[in-house]
């Protein structure tokens, strides 16, 4: 697995506008809730991907990538690794330019589906601290 170089991380960070967060949960004491409250507040817009919940952070949830009303950036999963090949197919089809998988997911084939069709893959990284190791806090970014 290779390590994403810091330029193309700042130009996602930079560049992105709006994140769909496969697997967002509305427990505050969560993992993605907090990375997602994050980057709320650094200026993204926020679309949750998550069929167990009605809304997160004031903003409706979707049962999956396939029922987005609107296009995104970035395709943040907070998923087992087992389900990241389907989420690459979906990013796809969603017409995301970057499959972001959080820190503890790898799939090297869901990596291969993305890149294959001209996406930016970062894995087993955590958006909220390489947003935070550059730009220092929420809203420093170029969003």
């Amino acid at each position: 697995m290779e390590k994403v170089d810091e330029a193309t991380i700042r130009r996602i960070l930079e560049n992105s506008k709006v994140i769909a967060v496969v697997g967002l949960s509305d427990k505050p004491e969560r993992h993605s809730f907090q990375v997602a409250s994050y980057l709320q507040a650094s200026g993204y817009r926020i679309i949750p991907v998550n069929p167990s919940v009605e809304s997160v952070l004031g903003e409706r949830s979707y049962p999956d990538l396939d029922a987005l009303p609107t296009s995104v950036d970035v395709v943040d999963v907070f998923r087992r690794s087992e389900a990241a090949p389907q989420l690459a197919e979906d990013a796809v089809r969603a017409g995301a330019k970057v499959l972001w998988l959080q820190r503890g997911v790898v799939s090297e084939e869901a990596a291969q589906v993305a890149r294959a069709a001209g996406l930016d893959v970062v894995m087993d990284d955590c958006m909220m601290d390489e947003h935070k190791r550059l730009f220092g806090h929420p809203g420093g970014s170029g969003v």
